[in-house]
């Protein structure tokens, strides 16, 4: 037996010789969940994917069983947890525009907010052990300034950030009248594709910056916009901390691993702590596909800060996470590759 199939084998026990539980990943299709759900199966976890493929796409799911339906369908996930034997949940199933939010907000607390009360229902009744939560630096609202610790009262400025930030009440709420245990992950910009190009973002119409600049650079858009240019940053556009996805993928991982050596509960940024305008990004994107993009200063957008960056420094303290792809040409590379394969 070759040796990467051994340590798949031996992976799917405890260190004490049980058998892990079975992990359920909702929105296991989607671009961030699909990274996560390749990293567990290449680890050899058993994973249950549940998605109903609005947003996600069947294709993108590598490794494990995917059961498309409905996070908010209390009666199927409760059958879900039960036959599968569910010890951990994964929840990334959710809406993440952050100008749709603010022109549709009812969309965001539903699926976003009441879903999620409606799943962590299920897990308490169910008695799942450990739960890691896809949030957001939206929850922070305008931090502009210094790096954004953990410790920063929220204040968010959108529907997105507050649909978010009421789950996280949940889940610490839920968590403390269980046995359930919980990390939440809070995201900063997530930008990037799998190193070899089998994953990447496939939204239609994505407003990522990351993305939508890889999209002009292969004809999919006639133009870039810069969506303001007069917010107190060295530039004056928006500045954002980017984070590659495949270690974002990886602190899932990490916050799994806590969770089931027996770590507390924590709630963590996910991020390098370091931001680049979108002018910087733009450029930086010209640079690594020797192209120019036609790029169109507009006004700023409702719901966008000025700038968002993370302190990052309890997740490795805490998860001993540590980034192995924390440079902005690597994530634009492997994005635009990404997109030039979809165009193959």
């Amino acid at each position: 037996m070759q040796l990467s199939r051994l340590f798949a084998a031996f992976a799917a026990f405890a260190v004490d010789g049980k058998m892990k539980g079975s992990i359920l990943v909702t929105g296991g299709a989607g671009y961030i969940g699909s990274h996560v759900v390749r990293q567990l199966g290449e680890r050899g976890e058993r994973v249950v994917v549940l998605d109903n493929l609005s947003t996600g796409f069947r294709e993108a799911v590598l490794h494990g069983e995917l059961l498309v339906g409905d996070t908010g369908d209390a009666e199927l996930v409760r059958k879900l947890l039960s036959d599968h034997g569910i010890e951990s949940v994964l929840h990334f199933a959710a809406h993440t525009v952050v100008p749709e939010s603010v022109a549709k907000p009812g969309k965001y607390y539903h699926n976003n907010t009441a879903n999620t009360l409606s799943l962590l229902r299920c897990c308490a009744e169910a008695g799942v052990r450990h739960f890691i939560f896809s949030s957001t630096a939206a929850v922070y609202g305008d931090v502009s300034g210094a790096p954004v610790a953990e410790t920063v009262p929220p204040a968010p400025i959108n529907p997105y950030g507050l649909s978010k930030l009421m789950s996280e009440w949940m889940l610490r709420d839920m968590a403390a009248a269980s046995v359930l245990r919980y990390v939440i992950l809070r995201y900063f910009n997530v930008a990037g594709a799998d190193l070899d190009a089998r994953q990447g973002q496939s939204t239609p119409q994505a407003t990522h910056l990351v993305k939508v600049a890889c999209e002009a650079l292969c004809g999919k858009r006639g133009h870039v916009s810069v969506f303001g240019t007069d917010y107190p940053t060295p530039d004056g556009s928006g500045v954002r901390d980017y984070i590659h996805v495949e270690d974002l993928a990886t602190a899932h991982l990490a916050a799994l691993d806590h969770l089931r050596a027996g770590g507390d509960s924590e709630l963590l940024n996910c991020g390098y702590g370091r931001g680049y305008s979108v002018k910087e990004v733009l450029e930086a994107a010209q640079r690594v596909a020797g192209k120019a993009l036609d790029i169109r200063y507009e006004a700023r957008r409702p719901g966008d800060s000025a700038s968002v960056v993370a302190d990052a420094s309890r997740i490795g303290a805490v998860l001993g996470w540590q980034p192995r792809h924390a440079d902005l040409d690597l994530i634009i590379r492997t994005a635009l590759a990404w997109e030039r394969r979809r165009d193959a």
